[in-house]
C-alpha cells in the first residue's frame, strides 16, 4: 500500500493506537499486534540496490543515501551524491556504507563495484555544498585487485571501536581479507578559483590483512562457537577469530558445511535463548530460509546444528536484517525476495517483491511470519532500520531494482 493512499484498515489502526496512548497517558512504547502495517514511501526508481541511514546535513534528523543520490529527512527528493554506472542490469555499487572516513564530523559514503576492485569514499562535502546539489568529491581507499565481489561490508571485527573493510566474493578462491582504516601522505591537487595547487595531505588508505584463501558466497559475522570473539562465516564453513590480536594472526578454517548461494549476510543469534549461539541463513538465488540451531561441538569439536526450514514459500531472500519491529526488546528477522538478482534468471525469479518479518514465538519454538508488503516492495543487497519519522517505532528502508523505498512502521501513531 502506498503511502498516500491509506486503506480503511490503517485508518483504523491508527484510530486504535491513538485511543489506546490517550488512555495510558501519552506516547508510549506499545507492544503492537501483528501483523505491523507499513506505509510506503518510494523515494527513486532505478537499479541500485544499496543504501544506509545517517544524519547527512547535521540537521538531528537521520538520512537516507542509496546510490547516486541523498534523501533528505522529511522532503526525501533525490540529492546527488556520485555518479555510478550501469551496465547489464546492475548498478555498479554493491553496497554502501556511511563512515566519517577523514574525522570531520560528517558522515561520507564508502563503497564498491561489483566487478572493479576499487574501494572508494564520497567525501560528504558539507552544508553549503549540499543545498547547492554539488557532487561529493571521490577518494581511493584502496584498490584490492578482486574483481568478482558479491557485497561489502564496513564491520568492526576486531572490537577496538573502528571498522575494517570484507568484501565477499563469489569466486570462492578468492582470498578472505581484512582491511583496516589507516592513512598516508599523498599529493593532492586543490582548487580554489582559477588556481590549482598540489599540496602533500595525509589522507586515509585500507591496509589489507588476509586470514584465509576461501571465500563464496554468503558470509556472516559473529560469535559462534560461544567464546567471545567474532567469527566470521563463509560459504564453506568458519573463520575462528584468534587470541590476541585478529590482524596479525592467522584465523583457523572450520569446513564444516557446503552452503551454495549462501546469504548476504548469515546472521549469528541465539535464537530460542538456550545460550548457544545459532545460525540464519538461507538460500539467496533459490527457495528457503533456515534456522540452525546450535547444539555446541561434539566430542571431537566440530559445531553441531540442528537444521530447521523458516520459509520456502518464495525466493532470493539474498539479504537478512535482525531489528525490534513491534517493540518487546526482542529481535525479529526481517528480509525479502532480491528482485531481479540474476536478472530474473533464478528459480522464482519472475515473481511479485515481496517483504517479509518473522517472529519468534517461544511456545511453539518456531518462528511466525508475517507478510509486510507484496507486489511493491522487494530487497536488494542491504536492509537498513530505523526512526526516520521520530514517532517511536522501527522503520525500515530498502534499495532494490524496482526502487529506493521508505516502509514507515504504523505501529505507534502520535
Amino acid at each position: 500500500m502506498l503511502r498516500n493512499s491509506f486503506f480503511s484498515r490503517n485508518r483504523l489502526f491508527a484510530l486504535g493506537s491513538l485511543l489506546l496512548l490517550l488512555l495510558t497517558g501519552g506516547l508510549q512504547t506499545v507492544k503492537a499486534q501483528h501483523p505491523i502495517l507499513f506505509e510506503v514511501e518510494l523515494l527513486a526508481v532505478d537499479s541500485n540496490e544499496g543504501c544506509d541511514v545517517a544524519d547527512i546535513d547535521g540537521d538531528g534528523k537521520l538520512d537516507v543515501v542509496a546510490g547516486r543520490n541523498w534523501f533528505r529527512n522529511g522532503e526525501w527528493t533525490p540529492r546527488p551524491v556520485r555518479v555510478i554506472e550501469d551496465r547489464d542490469g546492475y548498478v555498479r555499487s554493491n553496497g554502501e556504507w556511511t563512515y566519517d572516513v577523514n574525522g570531520d564530523g560528517r558522515p561520507d559514503v564508502v563503497s564498491m563495484d561489483f566487478l572493479q576492485g576499487s574501494v572508494n569514499w564520497y567525501e560528504n562535502p558539507g552544508a553549503e555544498s549540499l543545498a547547492q546539489g554539488i557532487l561529493w568529491p571521490k577518494h581511493s581507499l584502496v584498490d584490492t585487485q578482486h574483481k568478482t565481489n558479491e557485497v561489502s561490508y564496513l564491520i568492526d571485527l576486531v572490537g577496538d571501536s573502528k571498522p575494517e573493510w570484507i568484501v565477499n566474493s563469489w569466486d570462492p578462491t578468492s582470498p578472505l581479507t581484512l582491511w583496516s582504516l589507516s592513512s598516508e601522505e599523498r599529493d593532492i591537487e586543490v582548487s580554489e578559483g582559477s588556481k590549482t595547487e598540489t599540496v602533500r595531505l595525509e589522507m586515509p588508505i585500507l591496509v589489507g590483512h588476509e586470514i584465509g584463501k576461501k571465500n563464496g558466497h554468503g558470509i556472516g559475522f559473529g560469535d559462534l562457537n560461544n567464546d567471545g570473539r567474532k567469527d566470521i562465516i563463509v560459504k564453506e564453513g568458519w573463520y575462528e577469530c584468534p587470541e590476541g590480536d585478529p590482524l596479525a594472526q592467522a584465523w583457523t578454517l572450520h569446513e564444516d558445511w557446503e552452503q551454495p548461494h549462501a546469504s548476504c549476510p548469515m546472521l549469528v543469534h541465539d535464537v530460542d535463548k538456550d545460550g548457544v549461539n545459532d545460525l540464519i541463513t538461507s538460500l539467496a538465488h533459490d527457495f528457503g530460509i533456515f534456522w540452525w540451531r546450535g547444539l555446541g561441538p561434539d566430542d571431537s569439536g566440530k559445531l553441531q546444528f540442528d537444521k530447521r526450514l523458516i520459509d520456502d514459500s518464495f525466493s532470493q531472500a539474498h539479504c537478512l536484517h535482525l531489528a525490534d519491529l513491534d517493540g518487546d526488546g526482542e529481535l525479529e528477522l526481517i528480509t525479502g525476495k532480491r528482485v531481479r538478482a540474476h536478472n530474473g534468471s533464478d528459480p522464482g525469479g519472475d515473481q511479485l517483491p515481496l517483504m517479509r518479518y518473522y517472529v519468534w514465538n517461544a511456545e511453539k519454538k518456531s518462528f511466525d511470519a508475517y507478510t509486510i508488503n507484496r507486489g511493491e516492495v522487494g530487497t536488494g543487497l542491504q536492509i537498513r532500520t530505523a526512526d526516520l519519522d521520530q514517532d517511536g517505532d522501527t522503520d525500515i528502508i530498502v534499495a532494490g531494482k524496482e526502487g529506493t523505498q521508505i516502509l514507515f512502521s504504523q505501529r505507534i501513531s502520535k
